[in-house]
């Protein structure tokens, strides 16, 4: 625990990218064996499922301490994170705790997972009387959640790449899939023999760059196949030894929730992995529903035939990864594609489409039909060029997203709450309103995407003009103008504005407007008419 304790504390006083991949990669190089496939678990999503509760800390935390609830919420909304404000409040530890790795703390706590809660009580009690204050945080954020100290997965990736000498490439496929860090070692993951063993191993996704300038910076129009962009969750279907497996883009396995592709099990030949875009779609129609058909079915165990009927979902398939067994990234996009299309023929099944290529001889055309992606339902274009291989990760070149500009409208902020973490002592995040009449209505929340200078001074006028105070949040008065982001909209009964926003953020500031010049109500129920 001390040396992962010592890593973590690297890492976030850490803002250079080589000095935190030396840490890593010295970590994985001198760490217990048992500690490496934890670490990796931890830092690229899979975290151990959470035994104990957010109540259940905070109220152990304020009988050891004696603290009051309303102190203890004051410390917390300074703090921004539970698991840093209990370490600083907890008294100094009455004895020395032996040196144990961090497999063990782990063990330990998904041993509580059934457990009676005098039982978990003990444990927790008796853990922050031995660890340290740097320990406890950590030991803290191992029950609470994610470390957020900028480790993404291509740094864990890079790191592992540089201690073992393995090619990124073939690293990110070497550790993904279904396996567990309490049966599997780094060593185990790391072995190619073992990896071909494991049907239901996913490739590494490769993402597209955001095109910023014009696609006629990009050479030849025929050099680039063009498909509209549609907003769901990417996925790749696999058929391997008689079964069939989907994940997603975050390496979930989600077989179970979409059962519309089971009859494809039959179908698919061995051997083939499909990547693509899982949607709701309607048959009749030939076209995608809303993402909004798609959020009835995320997260949801068991389907219901009545969703099943309302929502039914399809895998928009864009390209093929391996075909008869062999893993074919390395060829061309136009050869891989021409497989795609003669299988997709030849399956011919309704949850199995093809995203159908845009013909165009002329960047000018796809300009102008890029301005049509919403009548479509689309989010804009992507643009992959013919001779790309299928990459790992988020490379430029190759893959370009191109979306149209979002919707955007003005409002106006009323609450003002302070962030996390290393913004946990300003107000970064805001709720926002627009005129309905003689009020105002709240419609949605936006966290900071102001440059430093203006989170500072946002911070500091909030301060000044706070009106009333409710747990962490702050009223403010209705000055400061905003101009909202957003890629779509939607009809919402769950909010009092009626409307739920897509990807809302703040795009500016609007210094130079009033707050009696904001949007309106009425002007949502516009876009929603137009765009929902």
């Amino acid at each position: 625990m001390h040396h992962f304790a010592s890593l973590v504390k690297t890492l976030s006083n850490s803002t250079k990218t080589n000095e935190k991949l030396d840490a890593l990669s010295q970590y994985f190089a001198t760490a217990d064996e048992k500690d490496k496939s934890w670490v990796l678990a931890i830092f690229s999503g899979r975290r151990p499922k959470r035994v104990v509760n957010s109540t259940q800390l905070k109220t152990w935390c304020m009988q050891l301490t004696g603290l009051s609830d309303w102190l203890f919420d004051e410390c917390y909304h300074t703090v921004g994170d539970l698991a840093e404000t209990i370490a600083l409040l907890l008294p100094e530890p009455s004895r020395k705790a032996e040196a144990r790795p961090l497999h063990y703390w782990l063990g330990r706590l998904l041993e509580l997972e059934k457990a009676e809660e005098s039982i978990k009580q003990d444990f927790i009690l008796t853990t922050w009387d031995e660890l340290q204050s740097s320990e406890r945080f950590v030991f803290n954020k191992l029950i609470t959640g994610g470390f957020r100290i900028g480790v993404s997965q291509s740094m864990m990736v890079n790191a592992l790449s540089k201690t073992y000498d393995i090619p990124a490439a073939t690293l990110s496929h070497l550790i993904s899939g279904n396996w567990d860090a309490r049966t599997t070692l780094l060593s185990d993951l790391l072995n190619a023999e073992n990896a071909q063993t494991d049907n239901s191993k996913p490739y590494p996704f490769y993402l597209a760059y955001a095109l910023e300038s014009g696609a006629d910076e990009l050479g030849a129009p025929s050099e680039w196949n063009a498909e509209w962009k549609w907003d769901g969750i990417r996925g790749q279907l696999i058929k391997r030894n008689d079964e069939i497996f989907v994940w997603s883009r975050g390496e979930e396995l989600i077989t179970e929730k979409f059962p519309e592709f089971t009859p494809l099990l039959s179908l698919l030949p061995n051997g083939c992995v499909i990547d693509g875009e899982i949607l709701t779609f309607d048959q009749a129609e030939g076209r995608p529903l809303p993402f909004q058909a798609l959020q009835t079915r995320i997260g949801r165990k068991n389907v219901t035939k009545k969703q099943l009927q309302e929502a039914p979902v399809v895998l928009l398939s864009y390209d093929l990864l391996e075909w008869q067994g062999k893993d074919i990234r390395e060829r061309p996009l136009q050869e891989r594609r021409a497989l795609l299309v003669q299988l997709v023929e030849e399956i011919n099944h309704p949850a199995l489409r093809l995203s159908a290529s845009i013909t165009f001889d002329h960047w000018e055309d796809l300009t102008r039909l890029r301005l049509t992606a919403r009548d479509q339902g689309s989010e804009g274009l992507m643009l992959k060029r013919l001779s790309s291989p299928y990459q790992v990760g988020r490379k430029r070149g190759d893959w370009w997203k191109w979306k149209v500009d979002p919707l955007v409208i003005d409002a106006v902020m009323i609450y003002a709450q302070k962030g996390h973490g290393r913004r946990s002592n300003l107000y970064t995040d805001y709720t926002f309103a627009v005129r309905d009449g003689e009020q105002l209505i709240p419609f949605t929340k936006a966290y900071s995407s102001l440059t430093d200078k203006e989170i500072a001074q946002v911070d500091n006028w909030i301060r000044r003009n706070s009106l009333e105070k409710f747990g962490p949040v702050r009223t403010v008065k209705a000055e400061l103008v905003f101009e909202i982001a957003f890629e779509g909209i939607a009809a919402s009964s769950r909010h009092k504005s009626g409307i739920a926003l897509r990807f809302p953020r703040m795009n500016r500031w609007r210094q130079d407007k009033k707050a009696d010049e904001i949007n309106t109500l009425e002007d949502l129920r516009g876009m929603l008419a137009v765009y929902g």
